[in-house]
This record gives C-alpha cells, sequence and structure tokens, in this order.
C-alpha cells in the first residue's frame, strides 16, 4: 500500500463509528451462589455499548482508548495506524502466523464455550487441543488468544478474513453467555467460560493445583480478548460481553474478605491471575464505573510481595516468574485510573529487579541452578533466579518465552510514563533475539511452531509448536502486533519518538503527519525516514546503547553535533513533504559478560545476538585477544560469512533470530590463559587481580590506541603496577613488554 493511500485507509474504523448506537448490558449483580433467571441477551455485532457509560464512538480506536490516560507522558499508536512493510525480516516472521489464522476455523475457538453452555456443535467441531482440550482445567485461555491474535491481524492488514472470524466468534460467544446465564447454573449472568463454575468456588477454598489450575488466568486471556476484539476490531458487542464479565467478577471478589484474596494469589499456579487486573483497570477507563476499578484492586498480590516491592525489597527469587510479570502491568494501569503512586513503585522497582539482575543475553529470564551454600537446588525453569545468577542459572531449558512477551508489556507501559531509553534498550533486546527466535522460520496452518523456553544451556536446541499452550497462545499475539512500538508520541503531539528500525509506515492524522521508514534492519545498519506532512515537529531517533558510530543526515547533509548512545537525538524543525532522515548505525562486535562469572560471555553484532552453532553440552572455549590490533576490537576474530553468519578459527557464529532447531551455544567460556600479543607469546600467564580482571583484560580496557607508542605506555605501565601489587615478577613484566614490542606490526595492520 502507497503512502497516500494510508489518509483513506480507516474503514473499519468508520464503519464502526456509524454502526454503534446506544445500548445496555443486561446483567444484574447478585451475591456468589445466587442463580439467575435473566439472560443476557446477545446483541449485533459493532451494535451495543453499555447506557451511561464514559464510552463515545471515538473510544472504538486503539489510538483514541490511550488518549484517554490522563497519566501517560507518552503514548502509543494504534495498531492500525502502523503497517509493517512487506521484504523484511518482520514481515516473513508475521506472515506466517497470519496465513496460520486465515485457515483457522473459529469454531474451534467456540467448542468449549459451547459443551459449557449446552449448545449444539457443528459437525466435525473441535477444541483447540493441547491444554486448551475437551477435559483440561485451562480450557478457555488458547481461545482468548486466539481473539487476540484475529484482532491483532485485523488491525494490522484491514483483511476482512481476520475480521469476519472475530465478529462471528463475538456473536457465538454473546450466544454462550446468553445460553449459561438462561441455564440459572452459575453465580451471576454475566459468568462466561469454557468450562463450569467451580474452579472459581474451589480456588476460594484454597483449592490448589493440579486440582484447579489458574482459573482467573484463563479469565483474563478470554476478557483481553474480548477487549481487543472491541478496541482493535471494532466490534461493539464485544465491550457487551466483556463488560457483562466484569459484573461477575466484581460479584464474586468484592465480597471476599482481603485476607481471602491474598492467600489466593499466593497459591502456586491455582491462583496465577495473568493481568486480570489490567482488564478491570481497562474496563474502567472504557465505562467509568468506579467498581470495575475496585475489583482491579482485588487482584493486588498482598500477601508479600506488593509490599516488598512498593519497599524495594527483592524477594522475587523462587517466584513463578510467568504468574507475577502481568501483575505488574496491571498495577500500572491501576495506578494510570488515580491510584496511588504505590502502583507505580511496585512496577518500576520490580521491573529493575529483572533487569539486568536476572536478565539473560537474549532478554530472557527464569531458569534452573545447582545448590550452593547459601541456596537449595532448583529445576524449575520457570521460577526467577537468584539476584546477579546468569551463568550458574542456564542448564536447564529456562527463559521461557511468555515471561519475555510480558516483560516487554512492562517496559513499554513504564516508559509511557517516563521515557527512559533503558526501557527501549531492553525492548530492542528481546524483540529482535528472543520473540524473532521463538518463531520457526516455517510454514504451518496447523500449528503456532513457536518456543515455550527459548534455552541457552550449551548445545541445546529449540522446540517449536505449543498448541494450546501458554507461549503458543502469546506466540499468536508477539507476531501479529510487531509494530506497536515503532513509534511513540508525547501527550501534547509536538514529538516523535522512532524507537525500533522497522520497515513501515505510520499514518498520523492527527497532526497530518506521514512518516514512512525503509530498512531491512537487523539485516541491514541503515534505515530511511520519508515524511509527508508540514509543521513543526521533534523527531527523536532512538541512539541504542552500543552504536559508537551513530550518524544521521536531513535531506542529504550530515547533522553536526554530539551523539550519546543509550540516549534519543532530537531533531527539531519545520517539516516539509519531501523530507528525508537517513540513519546509519554501524554494528559493532561486541561481548557480553555474564554478572555471576565475566568468563561466561555472550557475543553480539550491534543488537544481534550471534550463538556458535553446534552440539555438546559443554562450553565452548573461545579466545580473542591474540587477534587484537590496536583497535581492541572482534574485528579479526570474528570474521563476516555468508547470510549474515559469521566464523572464528573453530565456530560458525549465526543470529539467533534464525528459526531453525540447530544446537546452539549462547554462551561460551572465555580463555585467555597466556599474555599473548598477536602471534607473539610472552611465555606469561594471564592472572586476574581477586575481582576477576586479568591483565589482558586490563590493558585492552584502554583500546583504542592511537600508534604502539601509545600502547605500549600502557603495557609498561599496567605491568610496573601488576609487579607492585605481587602479581608478576620483574623478568616477566620484561618478557611481556618484549612480547608487546615485538609485536608492533600485527597490532598496527
Amino acid at each position: 500500500m502507497v503512502a497516500d493511500q494510508h489518509a483513506l485507509d480507516r474503514r473499519r474504523f468508520l464503519r464502526t463509528v456509524g454502526a454503534v448506537t446506544a445500548g445496555t448490558v443486561a446483567a444484574t449483580q447478585l451475591p456468589v451462589g445466587a442463580a439467575s433467571a435473566a439472560p443476557v441477551e446477545a446483541a449485533p455485532a459493532r451494535a451495543a455499548v453499555p447506557d451511561g457509560a464514559a464510552v463515545t464512538a471515538a473510544t472504538l480506536s486503539q489510538g483514541n482508548f490511550y488518549d484517554r490516560n490522563p497519566r501517560w507522558v507518552v503514548k502509543p499508536f494504534g495498531l492500525d495506524q502502523v503497517e509493517l512493510l512487506d521484504g523484511t525480516l518482520f514481515a516473513e516472521k508475521r506472515d506466517r502466523v497470519l496465513n496460520l489464522l486465515a485457515a483457522y476455523p473459529a469454531d474451534r475457538v467456540l467448542h468449549n464455550f459451547r459443551v459449557t453452555a449446552g449448545l449444539p456443535l457443528p459437525e466435525g467441531s473441535s477444541p483447540p487441543g493441547g491444554w486448551d482440550d475437551a477435559t483440561g482445567n485451562l480450557r478457555g485461555h488458547y481461545s482468548g488468544h486466539l481473539i487476540t491474535a484475529f484482532a491483532q491481524a485485523y488491525a494490522s492488514t484491514d483483511d476482512s478474513v481476520y475480521g469476519d472470524k472475530v465478529d462471528y466468534i463475538v456473536a457465538e460467544l454473546a450466544a454462550c453467555q446468553a445460553a449459561m446465564a438462561a441455564s440459572g447454573r452459575f453465580s451471576h449472568p454475566g459468568f462466561l467460560a469454557a468450562y463450569p463454575e467451580d474452579q472459581f468456588v474451589r480456588l476460594e477454598s484454597f483449592a490448589t493445583y493440579p486440582t484447579i489450575w489458574a482459573p482467573y488466568y484463563t479469565c483474563h486471556k478470554i476478557m483481553r480478548g474480548l477487549l481487543d476484539a472491541y478496541l482493535l476490531a471494532g466490534n461493539a458487542q464485544a465491550l457487551t460481553v466483556v463488560t457483562a464479565m466484569g459484573d461477575w467478577v466484581h460479584s464474586r471478589l468484592s465480597v471476599l474478605p482481603r485476607e481471602t484474596l491474598n492467600r489466593m494469589w499466593a497459591i502456586y499456579i491455582a491462583g496465577e491471575y495473568g493481568g486480570m487486573n489490567e482488564v478491570m483497570a481497562d474496563l474502567h477507563a472504557l465505562t467509568g464505573d468506579p467498581k470495575y476499578l475496585a475489583t482491579a484492586k482485588c487482584f493486588d498480590n498482598r500477601q508479600s510481595l506488593f509490599d516488598a516491592t512498593v519497599e524495594d525489597r527483592d524477594i522475587i527469587t523462587r517466584l513463578h516468574a510467568n504468574t507475577h510479570v502481568p501483575q505488574f502491568v496491571g498495577y500500572l494501569r491501576v495506578f494510570d485510573q488515580g491510584a496511588e503512586e504505590t502502583y507505580h513503585a511496585a512496577t518500576e522497582n520490580f521491573w529493575h529487579m529483572v533487569v539486568p539482575h536476572r536478565m539473560y543475553a537474549h532478554g530472557g529470564t527464569s531458569g534452573t541452578w545447582p545448590a550452593t551454600p547459601d541456596l537449595p537446588a532448583n529445576t524449575n525453569a520457570e521460577l526467577f533466579q537468584p539476584r546477579g545468577n546468569i551463568a550458574n542459572s542456564i542448564a536447564g531449558n529456562g527463559a521461557e518465552t511468555c515471561t519475555s512477551y510480558n516483560l516487554l508489556k512492562v517496559a513499554r507501559n513504564l516508559f509511557f510514563h517516563d521515557p527512559d531509553p533503558v526501557y527501549m534498550e531492553y525492548y530492542e533486546r528481546t524483540l529482535l533475539n528472543h520473540i524473532l527466535g521463538s518463531k520457526r522460520d516455517n510454514e504451518s496452518t496447523s500449528t503456532p511452531n513457536v518456543t515455550y523456553f527459548l534455552p541457552l544451556t550449551p548445545g541445546s536446541t529449540r522446540g517449536y509448536g505449543n498448541t494450546g499452550t501458554c507461549c503458543g497462545g502469546s506466540g499468536l499475539e508477539n507476531h501479529t502486533k510487531y509494530q506497536e512500538s515503532v513509534y511513540f508520541r508525547s501527550a501534547d503531539n509536538s514529538t516523535l519518538y522512532v524507537n525500533l528500525y522497522v520497515a513501515s509506515v505510520l499514518t498520523w492524522e492527527a497532526n497530518g503527519f506521514i512518516i514512512r521508514q525503509e530498512t531491512d534492519y537487523p539485516r541491514s545498519e541503515q534505515s530511511k525516514l520519508m515524511v509527508q506532512g508540514r509543521g513543526r515537529l521533534d523527531i527523536r531517533l532512538r541512539v541504542p546503547g552500543w552504536a559508537k558510530d551513530f550518524s544521521v543526515k536531513i535531506n542529504g547533509v550530515a547533522r553536526k553535533g554530539k551523539v550519546t548512545p543509550g540516549s534519543y537525538l532530537s531533531i527539531q524543525r519545520n517539516w516539509k513533504p519531501g523530507d528525508t532522515i537517513e540513519v546509519t548505525i554501524p554494528f559493532v562486535l561486541r561481548l557480553e559478560k555474564a554478572l555471576d562469572d565475566p568468563d561466561v560471555q555472550a557475543i553480539f553484532n550491534g543488537p544481534v545476538l550471534l550463538p556458535a552453532l553446534g552440539t555438546g553440552n559443554a562450553f565452548r572455549q573461545f579466545s580473542f585477544y591474540r587477534h587484537y590490533t590496536l583497535a581492541g576490537d572482534l574485528s579479526r576474530a570474528v570474521v563476516p560469512a555468508d547470510n549474515g553468519t559469521f566464523t572464528t578459527n573453530e565456530h560458525t557464529l549465526r543470529p539467533l533470530y534464525v528459526g531453525d532447531t540447530q544446537a546452539h551455544h549462547v554462551y561460551f567460556r572465555r580463555s585467555e590463559p597466556a599474555i599473548v600479543f598477536g602471534s607473539h607469546d610472552s611465555g606469561v600467564p594471564n592472572r586476574e587481580r581477586p575481582d576477576g580482571t586479568s591483565f589482558l583484560d586490563e590493558v585492552w580496557a584502554a583500546a583504542p590506541f592511537k600508534n604502539h607508542s601509545q600502547f605500549m605506555t600502557k603495557v609498561s605501565r599496567t605491568s610496573n603496577e601488576w609487579v607492585q601489587a605481587g602479581l608478576l615478577t620483574r623478568d616477566e613484566r620484561w618478557d611481556i613488554i618484549t612480547a608487546a614490542g615485538n609485536a608492533e606490526e600485527e597490532l598496527e595492520s
């Protein structure tokens, strides 16, 4: 689609606005355990909204919903305002999921709901499968993910194949909700689930997993799917259905003592509730009804974690990672609706407990670890590892993809309150490596072909598939919303943030701008932004923290001035149609050390993680210093090869985003046993200081060197300091200086 067409491409928004009429939610509150004879009437799609609510026709757009958030200083664009361009890595990964969604039968989404409601099943109907099978305690969760994925696909493409599925599913869920209400078997006419209400009842009596399995987690997926059907696909009936569900949730939780709620949410897995506080806060934002915000606060996990994070006490070791991460997305939503600062503080403090202290190279977290004198062993890879524990916690599967999916949400939402580049640094790392790497690069119309864990164990392989699992569901979402954080805007619309270099077109109707970005990043090191529009605008380009030589040309003229890695470069001017911004971000080969063992390292090329291919469960041994020149970099040790790969003398390195089942080594062990300069070996061991810094580490930390003389000065001074510290003898110092001097020609080449 050419850029000029984007100004006209709002058919679904206009169609939705034209269809909206006043309506009501035919659900009344009843005490827990009371039955209702009054069914919820099924409303036509894109028709009804709650009577007297704070909803307007303009709310039927994700972007306009974001405008309603009073506490965000930075706001995102709706998925329908940013289009991915074809022919890129992101488009290739996305299209494989779109093809699956286009082929997926909508009746499978509905199967378990119809069974629970006692409605007839179409011939040949079957449930989604996996954990969302005909009898499992988590059935309905994957269906909720599918609704969100269909809605995201529709908002992103405007293809009716996805919008029609949304409309059909929502209408049929409304019929299921009405049939359940008419049956009198449930405590409230708003109840809607793919299984009876007993799991929720048992949770209130503190039943444990696997007797029950996260009933409110499943409820969240369904409610989130319906909210997305409303906000992304313009289906007003979805708001009617989900609002009734919110009334049911309120009816159950509002009568429970705080002590009961605290204990419920502290039960391992059974009390997992996903982002229920998020969807209830969103219902409050949409309707203005205070009971939904009160219900959102019912999900405060106050038995231990909420208060601890407010006080910045790190107690998350051994907690189930993906149980807790989405709770903090919800706390921010509650804060956004006027709640006290503690909700924001809890989230911000929690974030910094995870990043970077429990973050692996690809952005994931959680893993197993062996016993230590201070800590028993852990064999459950879904639990947060101890703070600072990286190299010691990669021996099992580890790094659940769902957790990264939710950590990206936390990073994104924290940025809306405080546009600190550190959040987008994490976002880029995790999106380009863990998320892209979680999608297999082949076609399937039967399975998402995504990972559950993306393991880091030496010689590990990725397992794909995951129909019906939590990561299978979030995987469908991951790869249909790549564009959601490419651009943000300031609340007053005076500033555009370019966060990610992704080929895309932004249609910003409110400001009269269309921004077209052309790039194949991260397979390219350049990006070109073309401006259509006229007027004053501050365009802020994110300068990655790893970028040493970031440069910009405006209309072909190089921009002068200092550029600071890990910041935003501001370009303020009166733009006119045809203006261009050319960005060059030279990728630099770099090493990242594990926090708990500096000899365990990972290699990056710019933002791209480069595992070594190969089997075997022992750490690969890499030596690099002997290849260094005065530049002090990896350019002679790690050499570009074909198809984006790199080679060392012994290994092939390849981007983690390539999705296949070849065994890989994300981390390796650095081995620099002797003090060597080029081919000149001093014969002296490369000893370490007590802090783990070796002699060569200290010398090369001063690179680049202008000339050999400057290098020799550093070697002489460092060796003298090490003699004084008793780490070298005088004879060894002389041998080191001699070898460094003899290596002049190699070091300068």
